[in-house]
């Protein structure tokens, strides 16, 4: 069982970027296709991307399509969420989750690992 954890979340300003960084304690995450999800209290979690097992197939909500970029680190068995162009509305806490699967999904329930988050915080 893959044990998740996220880091490189903190306090931006707006136009400004932020990585975030997904890892894995135990297990690699180059078996599992991985997500990026975030939420607000008060709501469920969004979809961010998502980068599948193989061939790196990926998918982003439309409103961070041309400002986010996932990738995938094999030889450091990390998945990263490069953030530019922040926008206050993008503060979340982002979470990074993993599935068995080739490729990635839109809907959290598909998830079954979860890290703990990492809390975005954007400025105007």
């Amino acid at each position: 069982q893959v044990q998740l954890a996220e880091s490189g979340g903190g306090l931006a300003q707006a136009a400004g970027s932020l990585t975030l960084t997904c890892s894995a304690s135990e297990g690699s995450l180059n078996t599992y296709a991985i997500g990026w999800f975030r939420q607000v209290p008060g709501k469920g979690r969004e979809f961010v991307a998502c980068i599948s097992r193989v061939n790196e197939i990926i998918q982003y909500r439309d409103s961070v399509k041309d400002r986010f970029r996932i990738s995938r680190d094999i030889a450091r068995n990390t998945v990263q969420l490069q953030m530019n162009a922040l926008r206050p509305e993008d503060t979340a806490v982002y979470y990074c989750a993993a599935r068995i699967a080739v490729t990635g999904s839109e809907n959290p329930s598909h998830y079954p690992y979860w890290g703990q988050g990492t809390q975005v915080t954007v400025s105007s």
